[in-house]
């Protein structure tokens, strides 16, 4: 079984892919420099698009998946 990880940045590009019944959102987590994160989110993914704007600070829980993006379990604003 795979286990979560945890990731601190700022939310760069935030994007709507699919805006129907499950809303899917992506956006670029700047970790440092050198490290950017192509994340996913799709529990919440509203509620995510109404708190969080590009700059914010944010630590994510979650997993990767078979293209090597993060996919998001859960978010907490800093």
């Amino acid at each position: 079984m795979e286990k979560g990880m945890c990731l601190k940045g700022s939310v760069e590009k935030i994007k709507v892919l699919k805006l129907e019944e499950a809303p899917l959102v992506r956006f670029t987590l700047t970790v440092n420099e050198a490290c950017k994160e192509n994340c996913l989110i799709k529990s919440n993914a509203l509620n995510f698009l109404y708190l969080v704007t590009e700059g914010k600070t944010i630590v994510l829980f979650g997993k990767r998946n078979k293209r090597n993006q993060f996919v998001v379990q859960k978010y907490h604003i800093v």
